[in-house]
């Protein structure tokens, strides 16, 4: 596990449990470097002022934020002011039940590690929100900034996740959604019965592990080939376009047809079979 990045304690009721707060998840994202095309040098970034293209010295920069037809400038020590004071505490304003938590809302997952002597109100708290299907919603400040985050009990973890604002969240109103209801839409009762049988079929316990970034992989593939051999290689599309709206085919049928296909079988064989094991990234190699 990498270090704790904030140390604090849980606080709800008059209760103060000390924990660490350490990341739950890491980036595995391929990282493109910009390089020029003649020497492979590392090609770097100007600061350059987008009016006039001239490149500007950092000591002229200066923090605005956009207002009306102008900007408002802050200097540095206006903005630390305005930083949220560090409490070294997750605030526990309610508890909620998990279900009401649309994963919309969902941001960053740490784990949180009992300190030493804590570890029985730890248990206590975990256990009691397991048992009544409960989350914590909470306030903590993490980076000069306050967030909105989620205490919940993971195995025997517990976990906090950092939710966004609901003034993050943009509305879908200017989309343009059918509407709701199965009348609106003209769907008929068999229709939906066949959907969700489809839908039964292709049920299973849900396994992370099932499921791997193939883009990463196959450019890690890549590469790897490409050090050893020094060959030109492409990498395939892994899937197709979406259909476009002049292939559209009748629901019904289409339901039919993936009634007991291959989806299904799919997810009759993942019932069945043992998660396949996690393969490791290929080995670098050396020049």
């Amino acid at each position: 596990m990498p270090r704790a990045i904030w140390k604090g304690a849980i606080s709800f009721g008059l209760v103060h449990l000390p924990v660490s707060l350490y990341p739950a998840s890491h980036e595995n994202d391929i990282d493109f470097d910009w390089l020029d095309q003649r020497t492979l040098d590392p090609v770097g970034y100007k600061r350059v002022n987008k009016r006039t293209g001239k490149e500007i010295d950092k000591a002229h920069i200066v923090k605005g934020v956009k207002h009306d037809d102008g900007y408002v400038v802050l200097s540095d020590d206006e903005i630390r002011n305005a930083y949220p004071k560090t409490t070294q505490t997750i605030a526990i304003e309610a508890f909620v039940q998990a279900q009401d938590v649309s994963f919309v809302y969902l941001e960053k997952p740490y784990y949180l590690e009992p300190a030493p002597k804590a570890e029985k109100v730890y248990s206590l708290l975990r256990e009691a929100m397991a048992d009544a299907s409960l989350i914590g919603i909470a306030r903590v400040v993490m980076h000069n900034k306050e967030h909105l985050a989620a205490l919940l009990p993971a195995g025997p973890a517990l976990m906090l996740g950092t939710l966004r604002w609901a003034d993050e969240i943009r509305s879908p109103e200017e989309l343009k959604l059918p509407p709701e209801g199965k009348d609106a839409n003209g769907l008929k009762d068999a229709e939906l019965k066949m959907a969700r049988q489809l839908i039964d079929e292709m049920t299973v316990a849900f396994d992370a592990g099932r499921y791997q970034d193939r883009f990463s992989e196959a450019i890690r593939a890549l590469v790897a080939k490409k050090a050893e051999a020094g060959e030109t290689q492409t990498v395939e599309p892994l899937e197709e376009g979406p259909p476009t709206g002049d292939n559209v085919v009748d629901l019904a049928e289409l339901l039919k047809r993936s009634l007991g296909g291959k989806r299904g079988s799919t997810a009759a064989e993942a019932k069945a079979s043992p998660a396949p094991r996690k393969t490791g990234k290929p080995a670098r190699k050396k020049a």
